[in-house]
């Protein structure tokens, strides 16, 4: 190879890790391609009546004001295929399956919805929120429903590997609260939300279990207060913890 054409196939190379930026009839500047930063992962967990979905707007909202692309979603569901499966796991008959059935069905929607929607949403530097994630189902067909914890470890690594949230906040109230909110809700209750308190204060306990075994990704929000402040909690836990800076309540 001539000494003419090794100089034009490393210009060429050169230029294929740049873009070009120029009004016509002007020269070119060139400038790198920016290096895209993944997007962070913010799941909100606890008990029914807790607030989650409510909390979770008003947080994208204001990350939204500060210029982040934003991509709310839930679990089960979040995409068209968990979605489905969300509609038998909530909607079917109580007791239909047992804790570790659940389990299985949760991971297939949690599979479809880490490549459809998060996987994704991350990848193009967008933060994500999701209104519950793996926690959910420790604390419900674990801590509640019985099935074995090894057993959910490694349905968890099955769907999503090592990928982990970077700010888990544990939305905690007493459980005769929580129901009492949702009871006052409308529209008809969910095979879990039916479910006795028993039930729901091992999810509770649970939760706050999460909590005490990871304090590096989970900050316990006492929900028992109001809108506002509730809010106030969790923003203050998002900046001292992915440091951004966002608006007063």
């Amino acid at each position: 190879m001539n000494r003419r054409r090794a100089s034009r196939l490393r210009r060429r190379r050169q230029s294929n890790n740049l873009r070009f930026v120029g009004a016509p009839g002007r020269r070119a500047t060139r400038h790198p391609e920016p290096i895209l930063k993944p997007g962070k992962f913010i799941t909100f967990e606890g008990g029914e009546g807790a607030g989650k979905s409510t909390q979770a707007a008003l947080l994208a909202d204001a990350l939204a004001s500060i210029r982040l692309g934003i991509v709310r979603t839930r679990e089960p569901g979040g995409s068209p295929g968990a979605e489905r499966i969300r509609a038998l796991l909530l909607g079917g008959i109580d007791e239909a399956w047992d804790a570790v059935t659940e389990a299985l069905l949760v991971t297939a929607a949690r599979r479809d919805h880490l490549r459809h929607t998060i996987r994704p949403a991350l990848d193009a530097g967008r933060w994500v929120l999701c209104d519950r994630f793996a926690d959910s189902t420790v604390a419900y067909q674990g801590f509640a429903g019985g099935a074995p914890a090894a057993d959910l470890d490694a349905l968890y690594r099955i769907a999503a590997g090592d990928l982990r949230p970077d700010l888990t906040l544990i939305l905690d109230l007493p459980a005769e609260q929580g129901l009492a909110r949702a009871a006052a809700r409308q529209g008809a209750r969910d095979r879990f939300e039916g479910r006795n308190l028993e039930f729901h204060a091992k999810l509770r306990a649970g939760f706050l279990d999460v909590a005490r075994r990871e304090p590096g990704r989970c900050v316990v929000i006492d929900a028992t207060g109001d809108i506002g402040t509730v809010q106030r909690a969790i923003r203050a836990a998002a900046a001292d913890r992915l440091g951004v800076s966002l608006p007063s309540v």
